[in-house]
């Protein structure tokens, strides 16, 4: 099974998000928090930061799109619906379920920044080449272990590499002092495992978009099908309408699995939101 996709389009965004979103993750913590250039940041300095993250996913290739992506729709680009996806699923993430970070988990956000709903700007914008890098990489790993193994062991895989990659970020990110856990050991064992289910739904669903298993087809066939011929279906199966429904499909789950652990485990400290398992959604209390 190749590594990159067989459609075109995708499998050259999938080579572009590899490229550039671990240099903005990178410039993140190493320029910016690893050299403690973030405590001379403002609220202006956080917000063009983070801008120019998510930025270097969408911009470049709007600006100067791939070989494939030059005689597409720009809908029709698989950059583009990438992009759709994961800022979908990353808006809600952030307006929604950074409250159970909150009141479950204890986490604080104290740098300067503009807020919506009560979570910093830069976050949704920062989340962006995260979100990118990491469906990225994990649809590779998929793709290749998809002829390979059984079912059971596809659903270990996604949770091994959910919880993988909660972890790994919930470390990296710890020399940031402006994002504080109430207990940090537990944060990173059990709140690791909360942070987990986002990706438990979001790795295999975004996986499946323009991903079918059809024969390869020749890149001159795909930029210019013959008259009368339609363009091949792996190169346009979901529609962006198909894409950003899925995504919000995803997010769904996801809140449900969130709720199921407030209500079912509740708070990782006990002395910590000790109702956080009662009464209303938590993005709609106030925090204490």
């Amino acid at each position: 099974m190749p590594v990159w996709a067989r459609n075109p389009s995708k499998a050259w965004a999938e080579r572009y998000l590899l490229l550039v979103c671990p240099v903005a993750v990178g410039f993140l913590l190493g320029a910016v928090v690893a050299t403690g250039w973030y405590q001379r940041l403002d609220a202006l300095g956080y917000a063009l930061v983070s801008l120019a993250m998510a930025l270097v996913c969408v911009l470049p290739p709007v600006l100067f799109p791939g070989t494939p992506d030059r005689t597409l729709p720009w809908q029709e680009r698989f950059i583009f619906k990438a992009n759709v996806w994961n800022g979908v699923f990353g808006f809600i993430g952030n307006y929604l379920w950074t409250h159970y970070f909150y009141r479950l988990l204890g986490a604080e956000y104290t740098f300067p920044s503009w807020r919506l709903n009560d979570v910093p700007i830069p976050c949704y914008l920062a989340t962006q080449p995260y979100f990118c890098m990491y469906h990225t990489l994990v649809t590779l790993v998929l793709r290749l272990g998809s002829q390979r193994w059984t079912r059971l062991q596809r659903v270990l895989v996604v949770l091994v590499l959910a919880y993988g990659t909660a972890f790994a970020e919930t470390v990296t990110i710890a020399a940031f002092p402006h994002y504080r856990f109430r207990d940090w050991r537990r944060m990173v064992w059990i709140g690791s495992a909360f942070y987990g289910l986002y990706f438990v739904v979001s790795f295999p669903m975004y996986y499946r978009i323009d991903e079918d298993e059809v024969p390869a087809v020749r890149f001159d066939e795909y930029r210019r099908p013959a008259q009368g011929k339609k363009r091949p279906a792996s190169a346009t199966r979901w529609t962006l309408s198909q894409v950003a429904l899925d995504a919000l499909a995803a997010a769904m789950l996801v809140t449900l699995l969130l709720e199921a652990w407030r209500l079912a485990i509740g708070g990782i400290h006990e002395d910590i939101y000790a109702d956080a398992g009662a009464g209303a959604n938590p993005w709609m209390l106030a925090r204490v």
